[in-house]
Parts: structure tokens; sequence; C-alpha cells
């Protein structure tokens, strides 16, 4: 195979949802001589893409997005140990977490799959997370980015909390909130720098924001 075409076999493997074969995938690919860069970015991120696109047109739904998002992570499993760390931090960096008081983490975890398909270093501090330890991980790791999700109204005075300390402290980080109760008049009443309507949406927010940092 070429590497063109080892490299469109990553990118439908996301896009069917191919869990079952996405390791041994990666491994040939390691193994034809691709790097993992190649096979992350212009392998299996082009199938997110592809994911997201089709998501907004109606044609996928949240289980889809669940699959795909798995699917890519098994493919990480792979080819993360192979990356080079300035391919990864030099794009930005995003923490991501499921705010104190909620326990759910379906629509963190498409948001953290989909934003490290897009080359971005992704932090996930989990679930039930207070604003000290948002603040903390964004202070280790200059994060560009913190990015919250709750499927709880309420947990809003927690994302208040969370970005009022990002704000008072000497980090540089832009906040960004999501999830189901929330719209873009709550995230602009708590303080937040944006708002992502959905898993894609939010997506593509972190890579907007970040583009100025990303390989030409």
């Amino acid at each position: 195979m070429t590497k063109e075409e080892i490299l469109e076999s990553l990118k439908e493997a996301v896009v069917k949802f191919d869990i079952d074969n996405m390791k041994s995938l990666a491994e040939n690919a390691l193994k034809q001589g691709v790097s993992a860069y190649d096979g992350v970015i212009n392998g299996m991120a082009k199938g997110m893409e592809v994911v997201g696109q089709k998501y907004q047109a109606g044609e996928f739904f949240l289980p889809e997005l669940v699959m795909a998002g798995e699917t890519f992570k098994e493919g990480m499993k792979v080819f993360g140990t192979h990356l080079k760390p300035s391919e990864i931090a030099s794009h930005g960096r995003i923490v991501i977490g499921t705010v104190e008081g909620d326990l759910h983490d379906i629509g963190k975890n498409i948001v953290a799959s989909m934003v490290e398909a897009s080359g971005l270093q992704v932090h996930d501090v989990g679930v039930d997370v207070t604003a000290d330890r948002f603040l903390a991980k964004a202070r280790e790791v200059s994060a560009d980015i913190v990015a919250m999700s709750a499927l709880l109204s309420t947990t809003f005075p927690h994302m208040r909390e969370v970005i009022d300390a990002i704000r008072k402290s000497k980090v540089s980080s832009r906040t960004l909130v999501g999830g189901a109760p929330l719209n873009g008049e709550i995230a602009k009443s708590i303080g937040a720098d944006g708002y992502g309507r959905d898993a894609v949406e939010g997506a593509n927010i972190c890579k907007q924001w970040t583009a100025a940092k990303s390989p030409k």
C-alpha cells in the first residue's frame, strides 16, 4: 500500500467506526514508515473531520460521535507513544473537564477526542472538578483554553467559580463552556469567553482559538 492508501484506510476506519481493526491499521502504518504525526493528523483526524461534517449535516447523531471518538482513541493508543512532544504541544494546550457537582462525561469525551484529532494537546481532568483543580492544571500546563462541560443547570455557579478563578489568576487561558442546559446567553452571563452548542462546535472553537499556534 502507498502512504496515501494507508492514510485513507485510517481515515475510513474512523468514519466507519472500525474500532476492531484500528489498532492493527495503526501498527501497520508505523511498520510501513508512516510517521505517527501523519497517522494522526493526515489519517485519523481527517476521519474525525468527516464525522463532524456528517453530524452537522444531520447524517450522524450522538451515538456516531461517541463511536468515532472511541475509534480515534484506539488509534491514539498506538500512535500516541510515537509522537514527539513538540508535534502536539506547539499546536495549543486544552484543559477540559466536567464541573463540580456533575458526573456526566459523554459530551466532554467527544469534545476531547475531536480536539485531540486537531493536533491539540488535551489534558482531561475528569468529572466533578473543582475550580481549584481546573486552575491548578491550567497553570501546570500553561493552557490556552479551559473547557468546561455540564449536563445539570445546578452546576452553573461552579462554572462561574472556574471562570472567576481563571480571571483573578495570572493564567491567560480563555474559557469555553458547553452542555445541554447551556445557551449563549447563559454562557455570557457567567462570563465565559465562548460557548459550544454541541461537541463539534466546541471542538471547532478550540481549533479557531489556537489556529495561530498551529504549524503552517
